[in-house]
């Protein structure tokens, strides 16, 4: 994926996305804003993975209606959080996964902490993502090898990088306000991290990586575990702005893999101590489990 030829191709379809990105995050803003008539909560209670509102229903409706419209199903396969269903894998090489709006909750209880997500994946591994943060107005991007940018409404992009921060003691920490469990409050705690910063959706925590308020975020599956779509885009944009983003043991990340579900535990850092922060949470990890 690094011939030249290949990121330009990568670049042109980045331009395509950003477009639906902006559009999808108006249609977000609208309804959390209370500017469509039906209302923003209108919540279908049948959904096992946790309340979905009309603007995910919209939103989503929208960003494959314009992709699908450039890239044909039998080429693009298209892994939706709204549309999933099952556990097979697509057979396509190329693969859309979306998140039409990441952090559900907070959208809900208005905290504008909520993201939309989308990543096109190249045999399981992302290669052009937008992040887009609505209620901030901006939208972070990123093609393989061509580095992460983030867009403002005015149209202004700039180059974004992570931090330079190197000891562990200096990093800081983003997690959830809610949504811990014992064994994942107790790992956080055992970490010897300078400070927490507190956000709720996946692509705002690798957001405030991006701006370098923050420099690790780790995610680590309880009875459930995070989807595709929740990490597909965002660690695009991180790797490709000098981060890193793997399991504890160092593996890449892949998508499309059949199971949604990312298990076990995940590290995304700033990168410069991301081995030794896997090495201790590995090690953690462990006497947290032989303690119980």
């Amino acid at each position: 994926m690094k011939d030249s030829k290949q990121t330009k191709k990568l670049v042109e379809i980045e331009e395509i996305v950003r477009s639906v990105g902006w559009g999808a995050a108006k249609i977000l803003r609208s309804y959390y804003r209370g500017e469509v008539n039906q209302g923003n909560l209108e919540i279908n209670h049948d959904k096992t993975d946790g309340p979905v509102t009309a603007a995910d229903v919209a939103a989503n409706h929208y960003i494959l209606e314009k992709l699908q419209a450039v890239f044909d199903s039998d080429t693009f396969g298209y892994l939706s959080e709204e549309t999933h269903q099952g556990n097979d894998r697509l057979v396509q090489d190329w693969v859309w996964i979306i998140d039409p709006l990441d952090g559900t909750r907070d959208f809900i209880d208005k905290t504008g902490e909520y993201a939309l997500h989308i990543a096109l994946a190249y045999q399981g591994r992302p290669v052009v993502a937008v992040v887009a943060i609505p209620e901030a107005e901006k939208l972070y991007f990123a093609a393989k090898d061509h580095g992460t940018f983030v867009e403002t409404a005015d149209g202004t992009v700039t180059p974004i990088r992570v931090s330079e921060r190197n000891q562990i003691e200096d990093l800081f920490l983003v997690v959830s306000r809610t949504h811990r469990d014992d064994r994942f409050q107790k790992l956080i705690d055992s970490l010897p991290l300078k400070d927490r910063n507190y956000m709720g959706s996946v692509g705002g925590k690798i957001a405030t990586i991006l701006e370098q308020k923050s420099d690790v975020y780790i995610s680590l599956s309880g009875k459930s575990a995070a989807k595709d779509w929740d990490f597909a885009a965002p660690e695009l944009i991180l790797t490709e702005a000098g981060g890193q983003f793997t399991h504890f043991d160092g593996r890449p990340l892949t998508y499309n893999n059949g199971d949604v579900r990312q298990w076990g535990g995940l590290m995304a850092s700033n990168g410069h101590c991301h081995e030794l922060l896997c090495q201790q949470a590995t090690e953690l990890l462990a006497k947290i489990d032989g303690d119980q």
